[in-house]
């Protein structure tokens, strides 16, 4: 799942897949400090991670490539990603 992915069912707020693509509530800590907070560098692309807590009281861990090699990029489409869930 890519990032595409998760705006295109959060943007459809009709879909069924939606309520399973964010089945829960955002729990990110942002460091003011770090500008890359939730991303990483895996072999050159940027992804982004994330913990989604659940109604059942269980989390999930959500990793997701953002498709690019470009940082500040990469930024934007985290920013965006966790502000549509």
């Amino acid at each position: 799942m890519s990032y595409e992915d998760i705006l295109a069912q959060t943007a459809d707020t009709t879909a069924p897949e939606r309520r399973r693509a964010v089945p829960g509530h955002l729990a990110v800590r942002v460091d003011d400090g770090n500008p890359n907070h939730h991303l990483w560098n895996n072999r050159g692309t940027w992804w982004c991670h994330f913990t989604l807590h659940k109604p059942d009281y269980t989390a999930e861990r959500i990793r997701v490539s953002l498709k690019t090699r470009d940082l500040e990029l990469a930024r934007r489409r985290r920013d965006t990603l966790l502000a549509a869930i």
